[in-house]
């Protein structure tokens, strides 16, 4: 018996006096090994590994090993609604409490609700593996972007505050154009396309939103209507809108991972003045890090790859930007100065760090602070230039007002403060005048 327990030493376990639930494919083939090829009868193959010698019958029978397979699950009363379970389970994201409830209040279920949930579980586990299984969706160079909005608790010398982020990733580059905004509105979010246009240069054939509300709400018939003033600025720029499916957010998982990565790879361990501050340091992150970095799914740099979908952008360099009546919150940089499509214009030094409105009115840009208007300027027609008014910085005021002369050190001052001053008639004067002398 020796050589038989060293033959065997490899093999599974099986629980002492009682039969294995299912012969795996190394007992099999061992069972057949020891049969055919070392020639011991089926007893001892039953003793040796501890099974029943039907079992060992049953095995040498089959030509071929073949998996265990659990036999089909007798008829329950959850059998009857298997159709509205299948159908309703994903509406309700394969919730087992919910899908009872519906069961017991609208169907005169009488079962268990552990059975709900082991009728889901496999269910569930499909949904899981579709949802993994999704196909990367990449395309060629120039046709489509992804925009999304991002937020995050910023550190400012003056506090924690939020702060919303725009974030333009080409599809194709993977390059991105990260802005920090104070709010999400439809002016925001249209000056920061403007922004991203000015930045790449371009902008590709279609834009992918993930349906936020202030360019499109949901109708009754399962469809869209966009705001109107979006679809005036797509069609100016010349760009086609197209929306996530709903609940399918993977769809635009590009700005996706770009939000992701500048929330780990930007804010974590920074703090900032200022706004001013904080888009400073964003666009320096961007071009210095986040265009140079190794991408995780193309395996090349975005600014490389960039070289190469830049030619393929519809160009937006000389095109004047979009006119909108509307007001523009800006806030005063320490150069007294507020943006307005790259061009900058100033404001009273006053305002330095405050938030200011900014609007065109009829070719002209006015500046409000709190509702009063502080400053107004005809608007540039060129990009990147700047309009300064002399009486908006601090000039004469700025310089440290002249102090009292001091008594020297050690000298002591007159008693009492300031000497008194003679007073005398103004002919005193004109007599000494005339004599040649002093008063």
């Amino acid at each position: 018996m020796t050589e038989l327990s060293t033959t065997c030493s490899t093999l599974p376990v099986p629980t002492p006096g009682r039969e294995a639930p299912m012969i795996r494919e190394a007992l099999w083939e061992e069972i057949h090994r020891l049969f055919r090829v070392a020639r011991w009868s089926k007893a001892a193959i039953a003793r040796t590994l501890d099974l029943d010698r039907k079992t060992v019958r049953a095995c040498l029978a089959q030509p071929a090993w073949t998996p265990y397979q659990r036999p089909s699950q007798e008829v329950t009363r959850l059998s009857a609604h298997r159709a509205f379970l299948e159908q309703r389970a994903p509406a309700v994201g394969y919730s087992a409490q919910v899908l009872y409830q519906e069961l017991r209040e609208q169907h005169g279920y009488t079962g268990s609700y552990d059975t709900v949930k082991r009728f889901l579980r496999p269910l569930r586990d499909a949904q899981d593996l579709a949802t993994r299984a999704a196909v990367r969706f990449e395309t060629p160079p120039g046709v489509q972007s992804q925009i999304d909005w991002g937020q995050a608790l910023v550190p400012f010398r003056s506090g924690r505050a939020v702060r919303h982020f725009f974030v333009l990733t080409l599809g194709y580059s993977r390059r991105s154009f990260s802005l920090a905004c104070r709010d999400e509105q439809v002016v925001t979010f249209l000056d920061a396309h403007e922004r991203a246009f000015d930045h790449f240069g371009g902008h590709t054939t279609e834009h992918l939103y993930d349906r936020p509300r202030t360019i499109c709400r949901p109708t009754g018939a399962g469809g869209v209507a966009w705001n109107p003033t979006f679809i005036s600025f797509a069609e100016y720029w010349g760009f086609e809108p197209r929306l996530c499916q709903p609940y399918r957010a993977q769809t635009k998982g590009k700005v996706e991972s770009g939000i992701k990565y500048l929330k780990r790879n930007f804010l974590p361990g920074r703090a900032f003045v200022d706004d001013v501050h904080l888009g400073e340091d964003l666009l320096a992150w961007m071009t210095t890090v986040a265009d140079q970095r190794l991408h995780g799914t193309t395996h090349e740099r975005p600014l490389d790859r960039f070289a190469v979908e830049r030619a393929h952008l519809v160009a937006t360099r000389h095109q004047p930007p979009f006119r909108l009546d509307a007001t523009y919150p800006r806030v005063v940089a320490e150069d007294f100065l507020v943006s307005l499509d790259t061009n900058r214009y100033s404001v009273p030094f006053r305002l330095i760090g405050r938030t200011v409105e900014v609007q065109r009115r009829e070719g002209r840009v006015v500046i409000r602070s709190q509702g009063q208007v502080v400053a107004e300027h005809p608007e540039l027609p060129g990009r990147h230039q700047v309009r300064l008014l002399p009486e908006h910085g601090p000039g004469a005021v700025a310089r440290n007002p002249r102090q009292p002369r001091r008594p020297a050190v050690g000298r002591p001052g007159p008693p009492g403060g300031v000497p008194p001053v003679e007073v005398r008639d103004l002919a005193v004067y004109e007599a000494c005048a005339q004599a040649g002398g002093v008063a």
